[in-house]
């Protein structure tokens, strides 16, 4: 699953993906390009007109789930918007060693930029500074890298924000009903790693400035199978339960099973990422799922978009600055029934 480092500053976008004509560019260093700033507000127009050529290097993990599958789907169909950008992405894999190996081949095959979603991001780290010292710049996806050396934009979602609009999105919710004392679950992620944790932060958090605590919590593997297993488990020990937040719509697909067949539907559930099958039960409003909080596979979109900016040498006249910047976070919106068909063109198949 995904993973950022949130102490760093960053850029916030709205959930949907960046178009086209949407980001300034880019240098072929760490370093402000030496370019008339003058051209590159005259080009922002232009953006979506066909420029020069781009080979952009695309590499991600395996798309073993509904939610990285998206990712590599997302990349190839933002490519193929371009009539000049040609996409050279590699087989999607879990083995650190081998994408190594992949990206290194797109660095000796000279691409123009590259894309990545490291598997992991501090081992990724040294092959992604390696391209950026042979002047191929580098949009890290997500999962962040140990220095900015290594990237040129890093792009990815917001975990601790996720957490925090799940939990005022409950709040508001029990205020509404006039429960005093709701009992508040959450079927996790995996606990150890450090975007489960960010997400459960956000959630305590924006819980307790409402006067509210998390209740019973259980831990699952972002896999339908685990989440049906610990929501079972956490229904078994919970009689009484007034809201569920469920970090992973993938996991969800276990987690409303389990609720089904407890036959436990009197309390109202959130989600989290943004899947279809989500975003239609949303839709439907005939489960106790009522609301999801985005974390989009769209930002791969966004990502070649900005790949094809920075191949490019183009800017655009909505920024002040004559650089897209280093940094880019996409935002959590909460999705409820009555916004839910503005974010249906973002969902993915889980």
């Amino acid at each position: 699953m995904t993973e950022q480092s949130l102490h760093r500053r960053r850029f916030l976008l709205g959930g949907a993906a960046v178009g086209a004509g949407a980001l300034l560019t880019a240098c072929t260093s760490n370093e402000a390009p030496a370019q008339n700033n003058a051209a590159n507000v005259a080009n922002a127009g232009a953006n979506s007109q066909p420029g020069t050529p781009v080979t952009i290097g695309f590499s991600a993990p395996a798309a073993d789930h509904g939610w990285m599958a998206a990712i590599t789907k997302n990349a190839r169909a933002q490519a193929q918007k371009f009539s000049e950008v040609t996409l050279n992405a590699t087989e999607g894999t879990n083995d650190v060693n081998q994408q190594i190996s992949q990206v290194e081949t797109l660095i000796n095959a000279k691409v123009n930029v590259l894309v990545i979603l490291p598997f992991d991001g501090k081992a990724l780290t040294a092959v992604g500074q390696q391209a950026m010292d042979a002047g191929i710049q580098v949009i890290n996806l997500d999962r962040v890298f140990d220095t900015p050396l290594a990237y040129r934009t890093w792009i990815g979602g917001d975990n601790y924000r996720m957490g925090v609009n799940a939990g005022n999105y409950i709040a508001q919710q029990m205020k509404a009903k006039n429960i005093a004392n709701p009992v508040i679950g959450e079927v996790a992620g995996i606990d150890s790693l450090p975007l489960t944790q960010e997400r459960s932060k956000g959630f305590k958090d924006a819980l307790t400035r409402q006067g509210f605590t998390v209740g019973p919590r259980v831990s699952a593997q972002f896999t339908p199978e685990s989440g049906e297993q610990q929501t079972s488990n956490l229904l078994q020990s919970a009689s009484k339960l007034d809201a569920l937040w469920n970090h992973d719509d993938d996991q969800g697909v276990g987690v409303i099973a389990a609720i089904n067949n407890a036959n436990r539907k009197n309390f109202l559930m959130v989600g989290g990422a943004g899947s279809k099958n989500a975003m239609n039960l949303i839709k439907s409003d005939a489960e106790p799922l009522k609301a999801t909080v985005l974390y989009s596979p769209s930002m791969a979109s966004s990502a070649i978009s900005l790949a094809r900016l920075l191949g490019q040498g183009k800017g655009a006249g909505d920024f002040a600055e004559h650089e897209i910047p280093a940094e880019i976070t996409t935002y959590s919106a909460v999705v409820t029934k009555e916004n839910v068909d503005k974010y249906m063109d973002v969902g993915f198949d889980s």
